[in-house]
């Protein structure tokens, strides 16, 4: 007599995860992940202990940067170990890359921190006009820094 494996029903693994129900149902669709049991009449979707493995691994890979379609070959077997290296290491590079955009923004927000408070128009910012206030801020920035402008823009909106 052998005894039935348990499964979860999707919404049980989505709360696991901290993920939604329909993410689940893309990386469904996508092909990387198939409930092991879809009840015919409800529709529900029952999930064995593999793919809960599956889906953690998927996230996991998600969570380094990794697109689904690579996902999806790495978690079906179509990249050997060699490939698989090289990939990390191409994704360990790309957020090498963001730490350093990131360290540079913070560095210009200190300078053109720096600067405003050393700045005495800085003081009257509010009673500027929006015209006066948006060339108070560009001064603030430097003019002939294109790259400081750009950091200044994404600062203020993010």
């Amino acid at each position: 007599m052998s005894m039935e494996e348990p499964l979860m029903r999707i919404g049980e693994i989505a709360a696991f995860f901290n993920v939604s129900v329909k993410a689940i149902r893309i990386y469904e669709k996508k092909g990387i992940i198939k409930p092991a049991k879809v009840d015919p009449d409800t529709g529900y979707r029952y999930y064995s202990a593999d793919q809960v493995q599956t889906l953690d691994a998927l996230l996991e890979l998600k969570m380094l940067g990794f697109s689904l379609s690579e996902i999806k070959n790495i978690l079906s077997g179509g990249v050997n170990k060699n490939d698989l290296v090289a990939a990390l290491v191409r994704k360990r590079l790309a957020w090498q890359d963001a730490i350093a955009s990131a360290e540079n923004k913070i560095d210009a927000i200190d300078k053109i921190t720096e600067r405003i408070a050393k700045s005495k128009e800085a003081i009257k910012l509010q009673e500027l006009t929006d015209e006066q206030r948006a060339w108070l801020l560009v001064k603030m920035v430097c003019v002939e820094d294109l790259h400081g402008q750009s950091v200044l823009s994404e600062a203020l909106w993010l």
